[in-house]
């Protein structure tokens, strides 16, 4: 199991977003997913998370001895982030 929380923020019209779910849904990584389409108010979390609305946008988090989420990270697009996803995610 991955030690990170995982949120997507996504648009129905992006190839890259396609290819992360894909991605996702073949390692049957657990993750909550925000459709920007369906949801156009995440997109200014989106924005002070990540600092743009480029999507895909991907926040990984960690929870604390509390049990709160705390940010760990985030990036913003699938295919140049690919190799640090399956690292954080512990992906072969």
């Amino acid at each position: 199991m991955a030690a990170y929380h995982l949120e997507i923020y996504t648009r129905p019209t992006c190839s890259d977003c396609q290819d992360l779910k894909n991605f996702l849904e073949e390692h049957q990584i657990q993750h909550k997913q925000y459709d920007l389409a369906k949801q156009p108010e995440k997109e200014k979390e989106l924005k002070k998370i990540t600092g743009n609305r480029i999507v895909p946008g991907i926040v990984f988090s960690r929870s604390s001895m509390l049990g709160l989420r705390k940010k760990a990270k985030s990036m913003t697009g699938f295919e140049q982030n690919k190799e640090e996803i399956k690292k954080l995610l512990e992906v072969s």
